[in-house]
């Protein structure tokens, strides 16, 4: 693979196979963060845990400290009272069996994240076919089927973000933007670390957390030390 001259100049200007504490590997991965646009910074944890286990499975929501940067489009699958609810709350599209039918027939995505009441999810099961592959089923460990949407659609565009465990025992998690700062990454990055280690199973066995990088959207990735985590 052939890389841009702003990368390889940046893999030259520190040691890719060191461990950094916390505050210099932030401070890294934003000096090299040099693309014109607003990079957006990653987590990337490696768990010591097998993802095809029912009982070693991690997942969880957070409202980031200092949110993600990036303003989600949200769209709520309620009728009624909630329905309204929603719309006051700031979400962006409201409507029962109508959306679906525009999802279905019009290849519909104009949103980031649905959220739906229980009593609808009948109706919106309908098209998860189309939602599973996207990530977009609403689901009750994410926060997005509740009763409760308008405080659902505030956290979202508060800056809640889901963390789980893909099939390769690795969890990849924005925390915020380069325009941040040094402070706020720093905080998305310890309160995202905390909620992970928190959810460590109770079936996880030997080294929990295996590596922890940080990364930005065309900047190399830093490698953290996390033993005293």
């Amino acid at each position: 693979m052939k890389y841009g001259k702003k990368y390889t100049d940046s893999i030259k200007a520190y040691d890719r196979t060191k461990q950094y504490e916390v505050a210099e590997a932030v401070g890294l991965v934003l000096d090299h963060a040099k693309a014109k646009f607003d990079e957006t910074v990653e987590l990337h944890v490696r768990l010591g845990i097998d993802p095809r286990q029912a009982d070693q499975q991690v997942r969880g929501v957070l409202v980031l400290p200092n949110g993600t940067g990036k303003t989600k489009k949200v769209l709520v699958i309620a009728k009624g009272a909630r329905a309204d609810a929603a719309q006051e709350a700031g979400a962006d599209f409201v409507g029962a069996e109508e959306m679906i039918q525009k999802i279905q027939t019009e290849n519909w995505f104009g949103f980031d994240v649905m959220i739906t009441t229980p009593d609808m999810m009948g109706v919106v099961g309908r098209i998860g076919r189309l939602l599973g592959p996207k990530g977009l089923m609403p689901n009750p460990k994410s926060g997005t089927v509740t009763m409760d949407v308008a405080k659902a659609v505030a956290e979202v565009k508060a800056g809640k973000v889901e963390y789980r465990l893909d099939k390769t025992a690795i969890i990849h998690c924005p925390i915020g933007k380069k325009s941040f700062g040094a402070e706020k990454i720093t905080e998305n990055f310890n309160a995202l670390m905390d909620a992970i280690v928190k959810a460590k199973p109770a079936a996880a066995k030997g080294q929990y957390i295996k590596s922890v990088t940080l990364t930005s959207t065309m900047g190399p990735g830093v490698k953290v030390n996390y033993n005293k985590m």
